[in-house]
């Protein structure tokens, strides 16, 4: 196979590479597109623009305890008025008051809520300094009825659902790209203790969190053999489904199979099953066997797939490089992955320096006041310094001593 020597795309060229196919991906949109109650949106990416169907606040409501008072004073006070009461109050004239609650609705003619404690009352008579306007939520004032409150291709947040449920919006329109991962390997175990000779599979359990992430939609994984034929039939029957079986996943995740040892067959099936091979190979450390490639035409976009590397750190590294890039894009949604500082400078402290080469390197780091310190344990197969990182640092090739570098966030 040549894998050690095949050219590789660069760390920054694949990403954008990925974007592109996640932008063609979402011709395909509608396979996993659903209107959803707000209980089930949290997460997902808005598919269209969110339109308010109410103005915030809906009525003039008053914003203090206090007293809802006409023109200047002093003021008469005429009636009370208490929250949750539905019927219109007697509108107010000049030097009339009306007692009211925090949020009940404020008469017409009101010129501003006098709060209690500015308020000096005797008897029916009551007095005190206003600014006009002051202490009234009015009218659409927040937000107008018909306003976009959650753009198309953006998080709904914990927040957004508030947001949404206040301004009585039940159901939400969201996009959730399905990811199927595929876990290959004869020596791979779910459970138990490994014997010699056998791991534990730790990217299968690693993937959803970071499918969600992204936005996706982590579909039950399949534990693939090391077996050619199994992999291409799994393969050929996720690429093509016949007619009355479900639409097949934005995106299979195929974990391990995309090196160049014996037991990796993932190239030659696609290639037998006229996949489009997109990226072969990126020049970084860890996770350079990695590999994007479509099912399908332009006219008729199947299945992404999306290949990692065995190594659960390697696997990470190229889940953020490809993955997660496809998901976001797929969706108009903004990468996650880019949240962290842009730069950082970097402190080894006493420990070496990675010598330059011309792969990026990628290294767990924590990051305080700028600074960004490299934590270790973040060899291809080793998650520790992951575990316990807040972003990663991504060192470019051929530099011996950048002073400052780019940050890729991590999923918590």
């Amino acid at each position: 196979m040549g894998g050690r020597h095949r050219p590789r795309t660069s760390w920054s060229q694949a990403r954008a590479l990925a974007v592109e196919v996640g932008e063609w991906a979402a011709r395909r949109a509608g396979e996993w597109t659903a209107n959803v109650g707000l209980d089930g949106a949290l997460g997902a990416t808005t598919a269209d623009d969110v339109i308010a169907p109410m103005a915030l606040p809906a009525f003039d409501a008053a914003a203090m305890d206090g007293y809802a008072v006409c023109g200047e004073g002093p003021w008469t006070v005429v009636a009370r008025q208490l929250a949750g009461q539905q019927e219109s109050p007697t509108p107010l004239t000049q030097g009339e008051a009306m007692e009211i609650a925090t949020g009940a609705l404020a008469p017409k003619g009101t010129t501003a809520v006098l709060p209690y404690e500015a308020a000096h009352r005797q008897d029916r008579t009551v007095s005190g300094e206003i600014t006009q306007g002051r202490h009234v939520r009015w009218t659409g004032e927040e937000i107008a009825l018909g306003d976009t409150v959650v753009p198309a291709g953006r998080e709904v947040t914990s927040a957004a659902l508030g947001m949404l449920a206040g301004l009585a919006v039940d159901r939400v329109r969201v996009a959730r790209p399905t990811v199927l991962p595929l876990v290959t390997g004869d020596e791979v175990l779910s459970a138990g203790l490994p014997e010699q000779g056998q791991v534990r599979d730790a990217i299968g359990p690693m993937l959803p969190g970071l499918v969600r992430w992204a936005g996706g939609e982590p579909l039950p994984g399949l534990a693939v053999t090391d077996d050619r034929a199994a992999l291409r039939t799994i393969l050929r029957a996720l690429s093509d489904p016949g007619p009355s079986d479900d639409a097949p996943p934005c995106v299979i995740a195929v974990c391990g199979a995309s090196s160049a040892g014996p037991a990796d067959h993932l190239r030659s099936v696609l290639s037998d099953l006229g996949a489009q091979t997109v990226v072969d190979g990126v020049a970084c450390r860890p996770g350079h066997p990695q590999l994007l490639a479509r099912f399908g035409t332009d006219d008729a976009p199947g299945p992404v797939v999306v290949g990692l590397p065995g190594n659960p750190y390697a696997a990470l590294v190229a889940a953020l490089t490809l993955l997660v890039p496809v998901l976001c894009a797929a969706t108009g949604r903004a990468d996650p992955s880019l949240a962290a500082p842009e730069r950082a400078r970097l402190d080894f402290g006493d420990a070496p320096r990675p010598a330059a080469g011309q792969d990026t390197r990628l290294i767990a780091v924590r990051v305080r006041e700028g600074i960004a310190y490299p934590l270790g344990g973040d060899s291809p197969g080793n998650l520790r310094g992951a575990a316990l990182a807040d972003a990663l640092a991504v060192l470019p090739p051929n530099e011996e001593e950048a002073e400052e570098v780019a940050l890729i966030s991590l999923p918590r």
